[in-house]
């Protein structure tokens, strides 16, 4: 194998996890005699002091260019003034909607080690296997009209949320698909007692339904869907719903795995560049302490692996070295309880190094 990767660090705590995923690919690539070529390209917050743009063209070129991408984290409280005209998050969702990402895969999978971390309890959480389908170029993040005005002297602001049924049907596809490789359940969210668009969503759901007749399937309202995931998550396999919702489901369902710094994902598309980052944010309070769980993004990197490069074998590599060095009670500051010892971003990148064999 000989791939091509775009690393996109940015800021906070970005270049920090990165840096440690890279080590972690480089790692199991030369095992494998894989040559892996590293390109490192600016984003967010810091390629807006840098060049005015959150994305630049030279950025977005690479990235269309090589086999996959590694995000780290983009944003923070120096760029989050809403009134901006120009903010890191543009350049997230410009990178997305540019790559063809529709279908943003999270999984949620408590690794055994880490039972006593989750904030709930652990008959709970023994059995949660989740896997998330978010739609992510459509809905409400990129509906038109979207803006801001005054009526009647008053400050107003609006959004649209918009689907049409091609949307729907190839992430619900997705999921689907995904089911039939794991324990055959899809469970559809929406708010179609209130939203005439998730109407439709549901409506497209039924019909795409009921061409995979192997596969149990559910609807379920998304307030639902939060209570559900704190009293009954082991109950769920995969859950596919529109961008909004899977943004705020997924990170509740996060915590489930006992932190942010723990979750990975994928954001695919139709064979073009995958693009892979972990859920957490940029965390700009610990930025540059050398704390930050690299964890999240060493687990994207294993998403890369397998689902851009074709690297299975490689990728379950990765993960069971996670696995292990969990299992021998390493712990980053995130993850570690009241007196228990915690180790740094770089101590925790090379443990899982050696865990590679």
């Amino acid at each position: 194998m000989d791939a091509k990767i775009t690393l996109l660090p940015g800021d906070g705590i970005g270049p920090e996890v990165v840096d440690e995923a890279r080590k972690v690919l480089t790692a199991v690539a030369n095992q494998h005699n894989h040559t892996l070529h590293f390109t490192e390209k600016l984003m967010g917050g810091i390629a807006i002091d840098q060049t005015g743009n959150p994305l630049p063209e030279e950025t977005l070129g690479a990235c269309l260019e090589n086999d996959a991408v590694l995000l780290g984290a983009v944003g923070g409280p120096k760029w989050s003034d809403p009134t901006a005209k120009v903010r890191p998050e543009q350049g997230l969702l410009k990178l997305r909607k540019s790559l063809g990402v529709f279908a943003n895969i999270r999984p949620v999978k408590l690794f055994p080690a880490l039972a006593d971390a989750s904030p709930l309890r652990p008959e709970r959480v023994q059995d949660v296997d989740i896997v998330f389908v978010r739609e992510l170029t459509g809905g409400i993040y990129f509906g038109q009209p979207q803006g801001r005005e005054l009526v009647g002297g008053l400050r107003s602001g609006h959004d649209t949320m918009r689907y049409n049924e091609m949307e729907i049907k190839r992430v619900l596809r997705i999921a689907f698909e995904l089911a039939q490789n794991r324990r055959g359940k899809v469970t559809s969210v929406d708010k179609a007692n209130v939203l005439t668009s998730s109407r439709v969503w549901r409506e497209v759901a039924h019909e795409v339904a009921a061409q995979y007749p192997d596969i149990a399937f559910e609807d379920v309202l998304v307030d639902a869907m939060a209570m559900y995931l704190v009293n009954r998550p082991g109950d769920f396999d995969v859950v596919v719903t529109g961008n909004m919702f899977g943004d705020i489901l997924s990170d509740e369902a996060s915590m489930i795995s006992g932190s942010l710094g723990m979750l990975p994902s994928a954001a695919l598309g139709d064979g073009g560049p995958g693009l892979y980052e972990p859920i957490h944010g940029s965390a700009p309070d610990i930025a540059g302490q050398g704390i930050a769980n690299p964890l999240a993004t060493i687990l994207s990197a294993a998403m890369l692996l397998r689902s851009s490069l074709g690297l299975e074998d490689e990728a379950a590599q990765v993960e069971t070295a996670v696995a292990q060095v969990l299992a021998a009670g390493h712990r980053t500051a995130d993850l570690a309880r009241p007196g228990e010892k915690a180790i740094g971003t770089t101590e925790m990148g090379d443990l899982v190094v050696a865990a590679l064999g």
